[in-house]
This record gives C-alpha cells, structure tokens and sequence, in this order.
C-alpha cells in the first residue's frame, strides 16, 4: 500500500483530558522520516518546555485555532489562527494557552 490513514484519537493521548490532548500520530501513519503530532491545549494549560538538540530534529508548529505563546530562550512568540513558528533542533521552548478558548496545534518534526 502506497499511503496510510489515522485518526488524531488512533492513539493515546499523552496529556490528561483536563488540560487538552497530544497525540503522536507518527506510528499510526507508518512514518521513517517525520514525526506528525496533534496538541490540543485547554485555556490556561502548557506543554512540556523542551529542546531536540539530542535528536537533531527541527520542528514547525501550526495554529489550528486559538492562539498559544511559545516560549524560547531570548523571547515569547503570540501566534494565533494559522500562523506558524519553525523551531531549531537546539532552541528550547514551551507552549503556552494563556487565552480564554482551547487552543489546537499540527506538530511536524523531521529527520527522526
């Protein structure tokens, strides 16, 4: 078969319900190169402040709807509905929903 299809709820979600969901999708689709996640945050909920300077990866991360900060070292980017960031495998960062409405994110990540 030359494509795979999924569903954001195909797996677990990572992050209790309370504050949202993350679902990393990479598995379900079958990918070797590129890690495809969804991130939905709650008003007032966060993700996990991180770097991949171990994995080399960069990262783009997509607004869906509502409007999150991310949190580097040197400032704090505001993106709203389809705006976009994309990440150096070596700049730490942090998602935050500091709105009044859940917010969701497409999470793509490559090489693996």
């Amino acid at each position: 078969m030359s494509y795979d299809t999924a569903t954001k709820t195909d797996p677990e979600s990572i992050i209790p319900e309370e504050y949202g969901g993350m679902w990393f999708l990479k598995d379900e689709l079958g990918t070797d190169h590129l890690g495809f996640s969804v991130l939905e945050l709650e008003p007032g909920a966060e993700g996990k402040a991180h770097d991949e300077s171990e994995t080399g990866q960069e990262e783009i991360y997509y607004v869906v709807s509502g409007t999150v900060e991310v949190e580097l070292e040197d400032e704090t980017l505001t993106l709203e509905t389809d705006e976009l960031v994309r990440l150096d495998p070596d700049e730490r960062r942090k998602v935050f929903n500091r709105g009044d409405e859940r917010a969701k994110l497409v999470l793509v990540g490559a090489p693996l």
